[in-house]
């Protein structure tokens, strides 16, 4: 009564294996298509924040070439806008527009992105610099 034989317990396993295998590996491909959409979404975010950071840069390129502008109109409309291009293009974007009213200058300013899989993209920006207005 005290010994235990061992085919008590290799009767046993088989059943359990038997209800192991009956799973079918659905969690593992539960597992997987998780994954993948999880992959697919980090993907996507990034490329998102990529295209944002495009659209940072042309704003900034847009604020600096304005700035350049307006400190060259002295010299007139042209040469500003000749500075505002320059800037924009050596800070990735191209300049749309230039315009000059009055001691204010128009920048506008375009950069393209490109957003993986889904191709390229075109962000776009503009900033106004002239003087201060010292009655308002």
């Amino acid at each position: 009564m005290g010994k235990v034989r061992a085919g008590v317990w290799s009767r046993r396993m088989p059943v359990c294996r038997g209800e192991l295998a009956g799973d079918g590996g659905g969690a593992t491909v539960f597992v997987c298509v998780a994954l993948a959409g999880l992959i697919c979404l980090t993907l996507l975010i990034g490329q998102v924040g990529g295209v944002v950071a495009a659209r940072h840069r042309a704003q900034g390129a847009a604020d600096l070439g304005a700035l350049a502008a307006a400190g060259a109109l002295v010299e007139g409309a042209e040469v500003g806008c000749a500075e505002a291009t320059e800037v924009a293009r050596r800070m990735g974007a191209t300049v749309r527009r230039c315009a000059v009213e009055q001691w204010d200058a128009l920048v506008e300013v375009q950069a393209r992105v490109s957003v993986g899989v889904l191709g390229e993209r075109t962000v776009r920006a503009s900033a106004r610099a002239g003087p201060v207005d010292e009655n308002g």
